[in-house]
């Protein structure tokens, strides 16, 4: 157990009892309520996207790329029944858990379709969210219910007064706006219902939907909303978790920390990117590849044949040729935008510029060849 856990819960649980006005969560065991508001998780209101009283808003040390979207996750975890410790897996939350994802944008001042890549978090302020110069695209709600977790996306209304339940998901026009003033016209895609176990189905032989992003790896890190204390100790002494956390905790690294090693800096990208699928148990297990953070030699692409790639190989051999970023599949993968071709398969219709840098770096750095 974390060693000062009992001299921070009482002061962290009256740090976490903010009022948030007029929203209050609901937790639907059957029903897929037509608007998101009927939750009460979050809720938009005189300009600003309000948390409930309750919700932990969270984040990951490397978090998931979506065409340079951003992200306010948050979890309402029912009184008195914290989720389960684990050392490598995602927690196990109780039924009646409800984890909320909103995906938002900065926008150009110039025009509403107008939207900037950043680095830089807005911040929270007595558990609210400024909408000026905000522009949110959907909220995906995981909720646990008796027979499993089931994802609905949500998708806000032009307004920014709410968002409707779209099963089916939806599309929107963007133009990003990158950082050297580049203009790219790009069909920013909400999943629909379906498509979203293909990231959330971890395990391809009994297709459960599961949470991704709360595992300790990720979790492990200092808190962005309670920044005294480190994260996975909040949410202890919130009574959000409970378990032994055996030391040292594992921990990957933040994607754009220079200070930390290239290869944990890559490692941590491909881990939260893409090791949902690729690991021995996930949807992609027939490829071969893992992308764990575990993984060592052709397991994790080093000099590995594809299988089953068709079109997918861009002409190369390998998964990762040491030193040769340029014929390495991963690299080309991550390049294209080509729907037939481009990994991850969901979630993007943009190329994330710096990461494919990132990875193209690592490869570089690697010593050897593959013959």
């Amino acid at each position: 157990m974390r060693h000062w856990f009992v001299v921070a819960t009482c002061f962290l649980l009256i740090a976490c009892s903010g009022e948030s006005a007029g929203v209050a969560p609901t937790f639907h065991a059957d029903e897929n309520p037509e608007h998101l508001s009927e939750w009460g998780m979050v809720a938009a209101k005189d300009g600003t996207l309000v948390l409930s009283n309750g919700l932990m808003p969270y984040d990951l040390a490397t978090p998931l790329f979506t065409d340079y979207a951003q992200k306010l996750r948050t979890v309402w975890i029912p009184d008195g029944k914290p989720a389960r410790y684990s050392a490598d897996e995602a927690f196990d939350f109780p039924v009646g858990t409800v984890i909320t994802k909103t995906f938002y944008y900065v926008q150009d001042s110039t025009h509403w379709n107008g939207i900037v890549t950043t680095n830089e978090t807005p911040p929270l302020i007595d558990n609210s969210l400024s909408l000026t110069g905000i522009r949110l695209m959907e909220t995906r709600i995981l909720a646990h219910r008796e027979d499993g977790w089931v994802a609905l996306p949500y998708v806000w209304n032009d307004a920014q007064t709410d968002a409707v339940l779209k099963r089916t998901g939806d599309l929107k026009r963007l133009t990003l706006m990158r950082d050297d003033d580049r203009l790219e016209e790009f069909a920013y895609v909400v999943p629909n219902a379906n498509q979203c176990a293909g990231c959330h189905a971890t395990n391809a032989t009994d297709k459960a939907i599961l949470p991704i992003g709360p595992k300790t790896r990720h979790l492990n890190k200092q808190s962005t909303y309670h920044p005294a204390f480190n994260q996975l100790d909040h949410w202890l002494a919130a009574g959000l978790l409970e378990g032994d956390i055996k030391e040292p905790a594992s921990k990957n690294a933040v994607w754009t920390d220079e200070t930390a090693t290239l290869d944990a800096r890559a490692r941590a990208y491909l881990d939260i990117n893409c090791s949902h699928c690729h690991n021995p148990n996930g949807a992609a297990d027939t490829s071969g590849l893992d992308l764990e953070p575990g993984a060592t030699g052709p397991a994790m692409g080093r000099c590995k044949l594809p299988i089953a790639v068709g079109g997918g190989s861009g002409g190369r051999f390998f998964d990762i040729v040491p030193g040769s970023p340029d014929q390495s599949i991963t690299i080309f993968r991550m390049e294209t935008t080509n729907p037939a071709a481009m990994m991850p398969e969901l979630g993007r219709s943009t190329s994330h510029e710096e990461g494919v840098t990132l990875i193209a770096e690592w490869i570089t750095a690697m010593e050897g060849g593959c013959g």
